[in-house]
């Protein structure tokens, strides 16, 4: 069974002389939720538009299900849902009514097969309850969760959704994500965003584009554990703290001592930089207790996908 979705190749446009995206490689696996990461104007859309035919590359190319997204357009779009990031409806419609008129687009079976299918997207967005309303009188979230369940009504081998959870507030791109958590068991998920601490929570795979290159990409857990060469221990310490840093540092595997002092009580905060994380794991309350210090908390700085990016961005 093929494990790449998509695979792009020195993936490039341009547009009036400027480059929107350059040479970008990408690889999305099979059942994967991949989160396509960049600020305003990094190529994001610009990709999606490529991916799915809507426009044509000045250079380069990709496949996705091993088809040439170049010359074999319509039988990718065959077997792909896309979500816009704005997408708009005929507000004199009902959710059910949309669906259904989205399914004929793909079901020859019989209709009660294809009541059943518009039945089950709207469960899963959790709509049963509003499918005959007016689509003028719902919210943005509720506008959105209809979005993903006409995406998906085909059964697609391929999501791709453009910002889906933007302009949501913390309810509604919670119950964005928890969709997708919930519909990646059945496909790969291919999604852009700028709202990081979403991507974390979700999603298995990222990449980062910057300025239409690309800039970072693999598993998440990957991306975070590689931010720094080094590890820094945060701990919470009492008692003389005059020749910590100076005996601390006479460590091969320490690097650097950032000491911060928390109350007038001798309640300190010690920035301990290590070049041997496993090592420091085992040595490093040690050391401080040959120092006669009281720890009061000991913890292995953790970073977030936010830190990376910035950082990543920035450089």
């Amino acid at each position: 069974m093929q494990t790449e979705i998509i695979k792009t190749l020195n993936l490039t446009k341009t547009y009036n002389g400027v480059s929107a995206l350059k040479n970008l490689n990408l690889t999305v696996n099979r059942h994967s939720i991949f989160g396509f990461l960049g600020p305003n104007g990094a190529g994001k859309s610009t990709t999606i538009k490529l991916l799915i035919g809507l426009i044509q590359p000045t250079a380069g190319g990709g496949k996705i299900f091993g088809y040439d997204i170049k010359n074999e357009s319509m039988k990718i779009r065959a077997r792909i849902g896309y979500l816009p990031q704005e997408p708009s409806f005929y507000d004199h419609l009902s959710a059910r009514e949309v669906l259904e008129f989205t399914a004929r687009f793909f079901f020859s079976g019989s209709k009660k097969e294809l009541n059943k299918r518009v039945s089950e997207m709207l469960d899963l967005v959790s709509l049963l309850d509003k499918a005959d309303r007016s689509i003028k009188g719902y919210s943005t979230g509720e506008k959105r969760r209809l979005g993903i369940a006409q995406a998906t009504i085909n059964y697609p081998d391929l999501l791709i959704l453009d910002e889906p959870a933007a302009s949501l507030d913390p309810i509604g791109r919670q119950d964005v994500l928890s969709i997708m958590s919930k519909l990646q068991n059945y496909t790969t998920i291919f999604y852009s965003t700028h709202i990081l601490d979403d991507v974390q929570k979700v999603s298995d795979s990222v990449a980062i584009l910057n300025r239409g290159q690309l800039i970072a990409q693999g598993p998440i857990k990957d991306i975070l554990k590689n931010k720094e060469e080094e590890t820094i221990f945060n701990v919470k310490v009492q008692g003389d703290i005059s020749k910590v840093k100076r005996e601390l540092i006479l460590q091969k595997w320490i690097s650097n001592v950032n000491v911060t002092q928390l109350s007038e009580k001798g309640d300190y905060q010690l920035g301990i930089t290590v070049s041997d994380d496993e090592y420091a794991q085992k040595n490093l309350i040690r050391e401080l207790l040959n120092l006669n210090l009281t720890i009061c908390e000991f913890q292995r700085q953790e970073y977030e996908l936010e830190d990376v990016f910035m950082k990543l961005v920035e450089g």
